[in-house]
């Protein structure tokens, strides 16, 4: 399609898990650079998305959607967005939801002059897998400059790090260790887990050398519990953050040791250093996003199985091998690089 003209208004449909908005934010600083910061861009998205936006100054305003499968006629979020956009009808309108059923009836009704994205534009086609990241590029690139497009990242803005500096008593330097992922409290086997008593070794091991600070869910406690006592220079922070608050504490910490889970791709879009533990997820799709800015340090045992992630013969993992044999050695190994520099 040819590139829309005069945008000031552009409306987003990305909703979902939180690594999958955080991918998404690469769209935002070409749509800006693209079309000037004067742009106003309104996000459709999941109730994270709210939080996670609310320091964000590319964002204009945030419609949430609580239940994705809802259809528009019975949805109220959904038809309070269709019916602003009748009143206020949007420059141009970006579905990044490849789920034709859920999303598709929502983006056409929806006004607008120029829509792009399913089920109105095909991504541009290139060749091989790629990234997440990169699929959700693909969506946009028809309407974005290529010397512009090759420099959209995902990136993410926090509450003030000074206040909560203060608010916490946090260390001029430290760590953040991320124990627990979005599968934690789930009865079924969590195949992206790291063994609670390895967490515990590191934090451990880790505590007698660093500061470190553990983050985690409201709802984890009971986990957390499998992680004490800690040692005299750990500030838990579980369950205590928002996420904004969440986002500035990664974007100053030496770097973040987790699987592969959303504060990983929070830390890839504030360049922290990200130590990822990975089993069954292929990290060239869908693990932390490296770029010019971060660092992204892949710690896996590579082994014959993996991954497995979305494939069949994950139904037939009863051990979770791929992550058990992930040793504390291997991540402070990893780490030894790091921890020297900041020395």
């Amino acid at each position: 399609m040819n590139r829309p003209e005069n945008v000031k208004t552009v409306a987003i449909i990305r909703s979902g898990a939180l690594g999958d908005t955080v991918y998404a934010t690469s769209i935002l600083n070409a749509l800006t650079k693209q079309y000037g910061d004067e742009i106003k861009i309104d996000w459709i998205g999941a109730p994270s998305a709210q939080s996670l936006f609310k320091n964000d100054p590319r964002v204009n305003h945030v419609f949430i959607i609580k239940h994705r499968k809802v259809p528009v006629w019975l949805s109220p979020e959904k038809r309070k967005i269709v019916a602003f956009s009748k009143k206020n009808p949007y420059d141009l309108l970006i579905n990044l939801e490849s789920n034709g059923p859920i999303f598709n009836p929502l983006a056409e009704k929806t006004r607008a002059r120029y829509k792009i994205g399913y089920p109105f534009t095909e991504p541009v086609k290139s060749e091989g897998p790629q990234h997440m990241v990169e699929t959700i590029r693909a969506t946009y690139a028809g309407i974005i400059d290529d010397a512009i497009l090759k420099n959209a990242y995902p990136k993410l803005f926090g509450s003030d790090f000074n206040v909560l500096k203060k608010k916490f008593s946090l260390p001029e330097k430290y760590i953040v260790i991320n124990p627990s992922n979005s599968h934690t409290n789930r009865s079924r086997i969590n195949y992206r887990a790291w063994p609670a008593e390895k967490w515990k070794e590191l934090i451990s091991t880790l505590g007698k050398k660093e500061n470190l600070i553990l983050i985690g869910n409201r709802g984890e406690e009971e986990y957390f519990e499998q992680l004490k006592p800690y040692p005299d220079n750990v500030i838990d922070l579980s369950a205590k953050t928002n996420l904004p608050e969440l986002i500035a504490v990664m974007s100053h910490a030496q770097a973040l040791i987790t699987t592969d889970t959303g504060p990983a791709h929070i830390a890839s879009a504030t360049s922290t250093p990200v130590f990822c533990l990975v089993g069954p997820t292929n990290p060239a799709f869908t693990g932390p996003y490296k770029t010019l800015f971060n660092e992204v340090h892949i710690i896996s045992k590579n082994l014959a199985c993996s991954p497995c992630y979305y494939l069949p013969h994950i139904k037939d993992c009863t051990d979770n091998i791929c992550m058990k044999e992930i040793t504390v050695e291997d991540v402070m190994n990893a780490l030894s690089e790091k921890l020297h520099e900041s020395h």
